[in-house]
């Protein structure tokens, strides 16, 4: 195991991903995906300065960016499984952002899943993850596997506070305000149809109205990067 972690930290190292663990998600994969009892998390920063401008919606800067950065964590979950794969493990790299399943707007696996068991980071009120050195201002990356990787320590408790910015941020009024927990249902954080009702009337344009932004620009542990651009 200690070559494929070499490996995989070579990986992660040529691909500019500094933020990356391991998890164990024993009981969590649905149907289908139940032979994977561990994922490998990593998140890609995005650019603060466009995230910052997303107050009122996305941007043009901000669609290249998303799309960009789609890209990017396809291809290194792409390596990632080829290097499982040589090693003798499945591997499922789960898409940056596809839909499998429209009716219910909910994809493979939830990446936010794999980066709390991973250590990553928590789920914030506006149903992101929130990592301490970046926010929400990232994108996230999963790769599925049956490799025997020791996981990280899963973070279990939101580190919002009272924090509420990206409640009253919300066009959309879809946002309840419920401190997120291990287990909880996304229903009770987010209303998914209102969010995506709005964002397909208002940003069709976007990505065909997947990208809205506002609640995430919103958060200050985010805006704590301006400080350093």
């Amino acid at each position: 195991m200690q070559a494929l972690l070499a490996g995989i930290k070579e990986i992660m190292a040529s691909h500019g991903c500094e933020m990356f663990g391991f998890a164990d998600l024993r009981g969590l994969a649905p149907k289908g995906l139940s032979s994977f009892d561990r994922a490998i998390s990593f998140a890609i920063r995005m650019d603060p300065v466009v995230m910052a401008g997303l107050e009122h919606g996305p941007t043009p800067a901000y669609a290249v960016l998303y799309g960009q950065v789609n890209l990017r964590i396809n291809a290194l979950a792409a390596e990632l499984s080829r290097e499982l794969r040589r090693a003798g493990h499945e591997a499922w790299p789960v898409p940056a952002s596809i839909r499998s399943d429209p009716v219910n707007i909910k994809g493979d696996f939830p990446h936010k899943t794999a980066a709390t068991r991973a250590g990553l980071g928590w789920v914030g009120r506006h149903c992101q993850l929130v990592t301490r050195r970046y926010g929400p201002w990232l994108r996230l990356g999963t790769v599925l596997t049956g490799a025997p990787f020791a996981p990280g320590t899963p973070v279990e408790k939101s580190g919002c506070g009272k924090c509420m910015k990206c409640v009253q941020a919300c066009p959309a009024g879809a946002l309840s305000g419920a401190a997120w927990q291990p287990g909880l249902e996304r229903a009770v954080i987010l209303d998914a149809w209102a969010c995506d009702a709005y964002k397909k009337e208002r940003f069709k344009a976007f990505h065909g109205g997947h990208n809205c932004g506002i609640c995430t620009s919103a958060c200050p542990v985010g805006m704590k990067q301006l400080r350093y651009v």
